[in-house]
């Protein structure tokens, strides 16, 4: 959605930097026609409103829809954020743990998509996490909430070389839907005290009342905030920094790694994010 767009400058390091946010409203035309005319004209390019790649246990899977997309992108890097999600969302499930600020073994967490997180994901798992896993909810609409990752991984092995073949929109809101919410299994929200995952999902599928539940999320816009104050969910923590009072998404912030390390994301290693 253009509704979300965003463009922020700023320092990095010592590297002076312009961020941007640019939406295509759901356009795949224009959405491809982009990635080519900003090849080579930028230092780096990020895929927003989707993944190129999910993860389960080991295995990657890539839409190939995506992958046709961002063809016309020759030399210019491009990145979905799944570096990040791998890296930076695994380590913030770490500290919230380590330093007191979340307690997971009191939590009933509901991640509500666990392909696209995997790091978190996994994380959970390691800090012991009561979790339920809204895949199958949330991306495919089926009234099965998940509640084991072995699980994840198994359905994952199964469903994702279908998924990952057909268009993206079938399985993750994109263009206005983005901008308009459609309740979804109000109970799963509601057994849950710890909701976190990709914000698209959380603000379209949430009920109107977040009594209480912390918000673990990535991109979030002031009128976002605003939303969430009406629930009375009691805090929001973002695995991204904030910048002009608002976030970016995971793939603009690896998108600016990419650029500030000058590599390939290809040849980026855990230790480089």
């Amino acid at each position: 959605s253009s509704k979300r767009n965003k463009t922020h400058e700023l320092d990095i390091l010592g590297q002076p930097f312009r961020i941007e946010r640019i939406g295509t409203d759901g356009d795949l035309a224009a959405f491809a026609k982009m990635f080519a005319e900003l090849d080579g004209q930028v230092d780096a390019l990020g895929v927003g409103g989707a993944d190129i790649y999910v993860v389960v246990g080991q295995k990657r899977y890539a839409f190939k829809q995506i992958q046709r997309l961002i063809a016309g992108a020759k030399t210019t890097p491009v990145v979905d954020g799944s570096g990040l999600k791998h890296t930076l969302e695994r380590e913030t499930i770490h500290r919230l743990q380590r330093d007191g600020t979340v307690d997971f073994k009191q939590e009933r967490v509901l991640l509500v998509s666990a392909v696209d997180r995997f790091g978190m994901a996994q994380a959970l798992l390691e800090v012991g996490a009561k979790t339920t896993y809204g895949d199958l909810l949330f991306g495919l609409g089926l009234p099965i909430p998940v509640r084991s990752y072995g699980t994840v991984k198994l359905l994952g092995s199964l469903i994702l070389p279908i998924i990952t073949r057909l268009p993206l929109k079938w399985f993750y809101p994109t263009g206005e839907k983005q901008e308009t919410r459609a309740p979804k299994f109000p109970k799963v929200f509601a057994d849950a005290t710890f909701v976190c995952g990709d914000w698209h999902y959380i603000r379209r599928y949430a009920p109107d009342d977040l009594s209480g539940k912390t918000v673990l999320t990535q991109s979030v816009r002031k009128a976002d905030l605003d939303w969430l104050k009406t629930t009375k969910a009691r805090r929001v923590i973002t695995t991204t920094p904030v910048m002009g009072g608002e976030t970016f998404a995971t793939n603009v912030m690896e998108g600016v790694v990419v650029a500030l390390l000058g590599n390939r994301p290809e040849q980026m290693t855990e230790q480089d994010y």
